[in-house]
């Protein structure tokens, strides 16, 4: 639940954006954190898995490419009820980063830039908790547009999959007779070829929202093994990294 200070701050903000003309989804994300239920079960809550490409992994120099997402309700993934744009970054694409995700400057220049797809995004995520594999990367560039644009970050609550994974792994490990504390690759292809899930191509938004998804699907089934039941205990244990 949001703290009463970021709630009066957040309801001083909507006053002023909605005299600047703001559009309704942006403005109404201002008070998706008082709506959380961290009582309400895993398999009752609303998730949004989201991905994103980037120019380059640097906050400062670098932009988003493109925008992927897929809704999922409990563990049940809505499959047709996706979201996935190309957006022309504000930063130059580099030969480097067209090898890895494969977007032309020529297909770019046809999309609108992010100032014009950022709300469509924010009404797709609507008040869903924000799912993703290592997921702080995606909030961060997400983050800089918001603040850039608007001056507050997506106030959605986060869950990424790469912590959720590391945390039931030591549980698990905990469990053995031997706890060696065992290392190992957790990428996430990496992990969707450990539980079977199928891939289809690499580094595209929408189709990496989708593994992320199934991956998801897979590790809040492990959970209530280790007492995680709740969207509070979930919050808690799949924090991103900062």
């Amino acid at each position: 639940m949001i703290g009463t200070a970021a709630f009066f701050k957040n309801r001083f903000i909507r006053k002023i954006y909605e005299h600047k003309g703001i559009q309704d989804a942006i403005l109404q994300n201002l008070d998706v954190s008082g709506n959380i239920d961290e009582d309400a079960l895993l398999e009752e809550a609303e998730y949004v898995v989201i991905d994103t490409e980037l120019t380059g992994l640097k906050i400062k120099k670098d932009s988003i490419v493109s925008l992927g997402a897929v809704r999922m309700s409990g563990k049940k993934i809505d499959i047709g009820n996706n979201f996935y744009r190309l957006v022309e970054p504000r930063t130059e694409l580099t030969g480097k980063s067209i090898v890895i995700h494969e977007i032309t400057p020529g297909e770019v220049a046809e999309w609108p830039d992010i100032e014009a797809l950022l709300p469509e995004f924010i009404e797709f995520c609507g008040s869903r908790i924000v799912v993703g594999h290592m997921v702080a990367i995606d909030l961060g560039f997400i983050n800089m547009e918001m603040k850039r644009l608007y001056g507050f970050p997506l106030q959605n609550p986060a869950v990424d999959t790469y912590q959720l994974y590391r945390w039931l792994r030591k549980k698990e490990e905990e469990c053995c007779a031997y706890y060696g504390g065992l290392t190992e690759e957790a990428d996430l292809f990496t992990l969707a070829k450990k539980y079977e899930i199928p891939v289809n191509g690499v580094h595209h938004a929408l189709k990496d929202a989708f593994v992320a998804a199934q991956l998801f699907q897979r590790l809040i089934a492990a959970l209530p093994r280790f007492g995680i039941r709740t969207i509070g205990d979930l919050l808690g244990v799949g924090k991103p990294a900062k």
